[in-house]
C-alpha cells in the first residue's frame, strides 16, 4: 500500500547464494530512485536474521520510488518499488465514513480501505469530474482563440492566467469571464485570448450532492466485495452486479453507482 508522505518506509531484502541459501553478505547497499531521478542511500543492516536486511527511509516526495539492493560476497541483487501518497490525497468519502460502510473498524484495515477509498473517488470523478476542491495548473497551447476550454470541470474560481512565453504578458482574472459548469474562460471585452498560455485555477465542489455520496459509496462497496475474492461470503445477484459495461472502465462499476452518477454526468474521462 502507499505511504503518507512524510511516513517512514521500512525496506527489505533478502541475500542469498547462488543455491539459494540465506546468507550474510560482506556487503550491502540499497538505492532508492526518487520520482524526479535522483537517488539516495540510506543505511541498511542485516536483522537478527542472517541473510535478511532492512533499511528505514523518511519519505520526501509523493511519486513511485525505486529501490535497488546490491549485494557483495555473494554477488546479489533484488529490485522492489513502492509508492507515496500526495500530502493530502482527494477522496470522496472520509476514512471513517468508508470504514463504517465495509464494516471495518480495525485499524489493520486502514491501508486497504484507504487504498481502495482512493481508487472509488477516481472512479466517480471520471464521470463527473472534480469533486474533492483542489488546485489545477494547466499549460494550453493555442494561439489566438475567442474561448479557451479548461479541462476540468466544474471550477470554482480563476487564480491566475499567464504566458507561457518569456517576457510574455497575461491576464488578470478578473478581466475574463468563466463559465463553471463548462469551464470556458472569454474575455469580458469580447477580445481574443493570445496564447500559449498558463492557467492556474480552483475546481471541485464544496457542497458534494447526496447522488455522487452514494454512487462512490456504491462503487466502494463493489470494489471490496470483488478484491475480497471467493474466501469471503458472496451474495446473489443485486445491485452491486455489474452486468452492462461501461465505456472506459469495463465491468469495473455497478449499474446503479452510474444511475447515480448520471445527473452529474458531463461526460466520461474529464477529471
Amino acid at each position: 500500500m502507499p505511504y503518507d508522505l512524510g511516513a517512514t518506509a521500512r525496506l527489505n531484502a533478502e541475500c542469498r547464494d547462488p543455491a539459494g541459501a540465506l546468507v550474510t553478505a560482506g556487503s550491502a547497499v540499497v538505492t532508492v530512485t526518487l520520482p524526479d531521478g535522483t537517488t539516495v542511500t540510506p543505511d541498511s543492516e542485516q536483522t537478527a536474521t542472517a541473510g535478511l536486511y532492512q533499511a528505514d527511509y523518511v519519505t520526501q516526495v509523493a511519486g513511485r520510488h525505486t529501490v535497488r539492493w546490491l549485494f557483495a560476497v555473494p554477488a546479489h541483487a533484488y529490485t522492489d518499488s513502492f509508492d507515496v501518497r500526495d500530502e493530502a490525497p482527494p477522496t470522496v468519502l472520509s476514512l471513517q465514513d468508508a470504514k463504517t460502510l465495509l464494516k471495518k473498524q480495525d485499524s489493520r484495515d486502514d491501508p486497504l480501505v484507504r487504498f481502495w477509498l482512493e481508487a472509488s473517488t477516481r472512479a466517480v470523478e471520471h464521470f463527473v469530474g472534480p469533486v474533492v476542491v483542489r488546485t489545477v495548473t494547466e499549460d494550453h497551447q493555442v494561439g489566438r482563440v475567442t474561448s479557451l476550454a479548461l479541462r476540468k470541470a466544474p471550477v470554482l474560481s480563476l487564480l491566475s492566467v499567464t504566458s507561457l512565453h518569456s517576457g510574455g504578458g497575461g491576464y488578470a482574472p478578473d478581466t475574463l469571464h468563466l463559465d463553471p459548469v463548462t469551464g470556458a474562460v472569454t474575455r469580458r471585452d469580447g477580445g481574443q485570448l493570445t496564447g500559449p498560455l498558463q492557467v492556474v485555477y480552483r475546481a471541485g465542489r464544496p457542497v458534494v450532492p447526496a447522488n455522487i455520496l452514494a454512487g462512490a459509496q456504491l462503487i466502494l462497496q463493489h470494489l471490496w466485495r470483488t478484491a475480497a475474492g471467493p474466501g469471503r461470503p458472496q451474495r446473489g445477484t443485486d445491485d452491486f452486479d455489474v452486468t452492462e459495461p461501461i465505456p472506459g472502465l469495463g465491468y469495473a462499476i455497478p449499474n446503479r453507482a452510474v444511475q447515480m452518477l448520471s445527473p452529474d454526468d458531463d461526460g466520461p474521462g474529464i477529471a
